[in-house]
C-alpha cells in the first residue's frame, strides 16, 4: 500500500512526508524485487553449502525485520493528518541493513524509519503536527530547511507564520455572550460552505467564531507569495477547527497547523517547530512577547476585538464591535493594510536587492521597511512616560525609532512632532506656537500597526485636567 499522495503544485515541494518513508523503506527491502529473486535462486542452484545456507538465513532474517518495521511505521502513519511538505527529498541517501552506520535521521514511534532500530534515547525536534510520533534529528531538519529553501527561492516564495486569535478571526464561548450579542446567533452562517460566510456557530464546542474581514482575499493573495503556517497558543482540537474554517479545501494549510501541544517551550512560540530557515520567515502576530526569540521576524498585528469578551479579557472597558454592530473596514482595516506590507517587502527581496538570492535575509528587509514609516520625523515626548523612567527603554520610544523617527528629550527647531497626553504641559504649549505636530500616542501605535504615516489631526491632544488624568501623579512633563 503506497502512503505518497500528491502535492498541490503551489507547495513547497511536490514529495511529502509519505513518499519519502515508501522511498526509504523500499531501498531497504532486499528480496522485494523480481529480479533480486531470481538471482538469488540462481546463486542457490549453483551453490548450496553450508556458508550459502548462512547467508540466505541472515538475508532472511533482515528481510522479515524490515518486513515488520515497514508495517510497524505504516501503521504509524495512518494517522498522519495528509500530504505535508517537507522539502524536496530527492536526495537518496545509500543505506545498508547495519543499523551501527545509520545516521538515525528521524524516527516514528521511537524507531529509525531509515534502519528501524529501537532508539532509546532520541535527540532532535518533535515533529507531531505533521505526522504522530515524528521527531527529526537536528542534522536531518538543517538538511530538510536547505533543500526546501532552494526550493521555494526557485518559485519566488517565502514563509508566513500566522496567529489565529485577534489575529486572523475572534472567538468566543456561547455563554460569554452578552444581551447585546444574542442577535448574532440569529446570523451565523452554514457550516456547509464556509468559504462564503464569516460569523459561525460551533455548537459541538459551544462557541462561536467571527473571521475578521478580508481574510478570504488576504489568505489567496498571500499564498501566491508564501508557503503559510498557522501557529496558534490554542490546543490542537480548536487549530484544527480554525484551519477549516479558514482553509475548507486544505489549499493553504494542509497539514501546516501548528498548536501550543506542538511547541518546545511553555507559554512561548518558536521557529524550531517550522521547517523554515529563519532568514526567509515572516510572523504575524499580536502578542510579541509570545516571540521573545523572533522579534526581528515579526510584523505585530492589531488584535481584532469582535466579541464582548475579547475586550473584557485585554482590559478594554469600550464596547465591542458586535456590540455596536459595525466591524472593521474590509478594504483599510488591518488585514488589507498587512497585505500591502507583505507584497512590499516580497518585492523588494526578490527584484530590488542586488546580492546572490541564497544570501538574503528577509528580516532585514523588515527593517529597511519599517523604518521608512516616520523617516524625517524628530519626536519629543511629553507626560507619557513616568516619572523618572529611562525614556529610550520606553516602548513608544524604541516603536518610534523602530519606525525610522528620531526621538529627543530636548526641544529644538528641528522637532517636527511633540507626543503628548496633555495638551497644557510647556512642550504641548511650545509646539503649538511654533507650529509643530501635537500628537497623541496613539499616532505612533496606530502608524505601526498600519505601516503608514498617519494625519496627524486624526490624533489631537486634548486639554486634561489633573485629576482626570489616570497618569497625572506618576508623569510629569519631560
Amino acid at each position: 500500500m503506497s502512503l505518497a499522495t500528491d502535492s498541490p503544485v503551489n507547495s513547497s515541494s511536490s514529495d511529502d512526508l509519505a513518499a519519502f518513508l515508501d522511498a526509504e523503506l523500499d531501498s531497504n527491502s532486499l528480496g522485494s524485487s523480481p529480479e533480486k529473486e531470481a538471482e538469488d535462486k540462481d546463486e542457490d542452484e549453483e551453490s548450496i553449502d553450508e556458508e550459502a545456507e548462512n547467508e540466505e538465513a541472515r538475508d532472511d532474517k533482515d528481510l522479515e525485520r524490515i518486513k515488520r518495521r515497514k508495517t510497524q511505521i505504516v501503521e504509524t502513519i495512518q494517522e498522519c493528518p495528509g500530504p505535508t511538505s517537507l522539502g524536496n527529498l530527492e536526495e537518496k541517501t545509500e543505506v545498508s541493513l547495519g543499523t551501527d552506520n545509520c545516521p538515525h535521521p528521524g524516527s516514528l514511534g521511537g524507531m529509525c524509519y531509515r534502519c528501524g532500530k529501537r532508539l532509546e534515547e532520541e535527540s532532535g525536534v518533535t515533529f507531531s503536527y505533521i505526522c504522530k510520533g515524528l521527531r527529526l534529528g537536528n542534522d536531518e531538519i538543517d538538511r530538510l530547511r536547505n533543500t526546501d529553501m532552494k526550493h521555494l527561492l526557485r518559485h519566488r516564495k517565502l514563509y508566513l507564520i500566522l496567529d489565529l486569535d485577534h489575529t486572523l478571526l475572534n472567538s468566543t464561548l456561547l455563554l460569554h455572550l452578552t444581551p447585546e450579542e444574542d442577535y448574532l446567533k440569529s446570523q451565523a452562517d452554514s457550516l456547509q460552505d464556509v468559504s462564503k460566510g464569516s460569523l459561525f456557530m460551533l455548537a459541538f464546542m459551544n462557541m462561536m467564531t467571527k473571521l475578521r474581514p478580508f481574510v478570504h482575499t488576504f489568505l489567496k493573495e498571500a499564498s501566491e507569495m508564501f508557503e503559510m503556517y498557522i501557529y496558534t497558543m490554542g490546543d490542537r482540537p480548536y487549530a484544527l477547527e480554525m484551519a477549516k474554517l479558514l482553509d475548507p479545501s486544505r489549499e493553504y494549510f494542509n497539514a501546516r497547523v501548528i498548536s501550543r501541544d506542538d511547541g518546545t517551550q511553555r507559554h512561548q512560540k518558536g521557529l524550531d517547530v517550522v521547517l523554515g530557515q529563519e532568514s526567509a520567515v515572516l510572523i504575524l502576530d499580536d502578542t510579541e512577547n509570545a516571540w521573545t526569540k523572533h522579534r526581528d521576524n515579526l510584523i505585530l498585528m492589531e488584535r481584532y476585538h469582535f466579541f464582548a469578551s475579547s475586550c473584557r479579557q485585554f482590559g478594554y472597558h469600550c464596547q465591542s464591535l458586535s456590540q455596536l454592530r459595525s466591524d472593521e473596514s474590509e478594504l483599510e482595516g488591518a488585514l488589507a493594510s498587512v497585505l500591502k506590507v507583505l507584497k512590499r517587502i516580497h518585492n523588494i527581496f526578490f527584484d530590488e536587492l542586488a546580492n546572490d538570492l541564497a544570501g538574503r535575509d528577509v528580516r532585514q528587509v523588515l527593517k529597511m521597511v519599517r523604518g521608512e514609516v516616520l523617516k524625517g520625523c524628530k519626536l519629543v515626548f511629553s507626560h507619557v512616560f513616568p516619572t523618572k523612567f529611562p525614556a529610550d527603554t520606553h516602548y513608544l520610544w524604541k516603536m518610534a525609532e523602530q519606525l525610522g523617527a528620531t526621538c529627543s528629550i530636548e526641544l529644538d527647531p528641528s522637532v517636527t512632532h511633540v507626543v503628548s497626553t496633555d495638551a497644557r504641559t510647556e512642550k504641548s504649549r511650545w509646539a503649538a506656537k511654533e507650529a509643530k505636530f501635537l500628537v497623541d500616542p496613539r499616532w505612533i501605535e496606530t502608524a505601526n500597526f498600519l505601516w503608514q504615516r498617519q494625519p496627524e489631526e486624526n490624533f489631537p491632544v486634548q486639554q486634561t485636567k489633573p485629576e482626570e488624568n489616570f497618569h497625572a501623579k506618576q508623569m510629569k512633563d519631560q
